[in-house]
């Protein structure tokens, strides 16, 4: 699992399928911020992707580059390439994303009104048979819950068989949202000019811009 401070892992993508494809090698000197979302996710789009539309508006010209990634750790039926094609080409939103978008009055004619404006891929999917090693398992539950260890046994073991049960309706491994130990979306990840790994976040933190503030003025 990557650490805040190293060198951060490029990113698994399968398809680019907005802007010209992209590593963080190629983006050295910049700022990276990574917006991770799924298609079918009404947060992604009421609070992720518009705050990192918002600081790509603000800071594209200061040295930021941000990426969204589409990934899928459930509803595999809805969360597709062809639906992230269809929302990057039309602006196409399905199931639960589309339904609360309605609600709030953020659609026009159905779709989006505005274009996600900065490059778009989609997670590399590998699909899995719902067998998975005891390793691996504990490798998923520290990365997710550091203090596991100081649980009570009684604790640890309902944990385990929790996460032994989810793994074993799971359809797919998404590498890039594992392989950041990602807790869901929307997610998001900061990397420095420096290819560093400087922050992971899950959920409306309210802290990224100022976040990417500070890395834009490091030198």
């Amino acid at each position: 699992m990557p650490q805040i401070g190293e060198k951060a892992p490029e990113l698994a993508i399968s398809e680019w399928v907005q802007g010209l494809p992209t590593t963080f090698a190629d983006e050295r000197d910049h700022v990276v911020l990574v917006e991770v979302f799924q298609v079918n996710c009404p947060g992604c789009f009421l609070y992720g992707i518009p705050e990192a539309i918002n600081i790509y508006n603000q800071y594209a010209d200061d040295g930021i580059r941000v990426m969204g990634v589409a990934t899928a750790f459930e509803d595999y039926d809805k969360n597709t390439l062809e639906n992230l094609h269809a929302l990057a080409e039309h602006g196409t939103v399905i199931g639960e994303t589309h339904r609360a978008l309605k609600q709030y009055g953020q659609l026009e004619n159905g779709t989006l009104p505005y274009k996600i404006p900065f490059p778009l891929g989609m997670d590399e999917l590998t699909r899995v048979n719902g067998q998975v090693s005891d390793d691996y398992i504990m490798a998923y539950i520290k990365a997710q819950l550091p203090d596991f260890d100081n649980e009570s046994l009684s604790r640890r073991q309902d944990i385990i068989q929790r996460v032994r049960n989810y793994m074993s309706t799971k359809e797919y491994s998404a590498k890039t949202f594992e392989m950041y130990a990602l807790r869901g979306t929307p997610s998001t990840i900061l990397i420095d000019r420096r290819g560093i790994l400087r922050d992971v976040a899950f959920g409306q933190t309210g802290t990224i811009e100022s976040k990417v503030v500070k890395l834009l003025q490091e030198d």
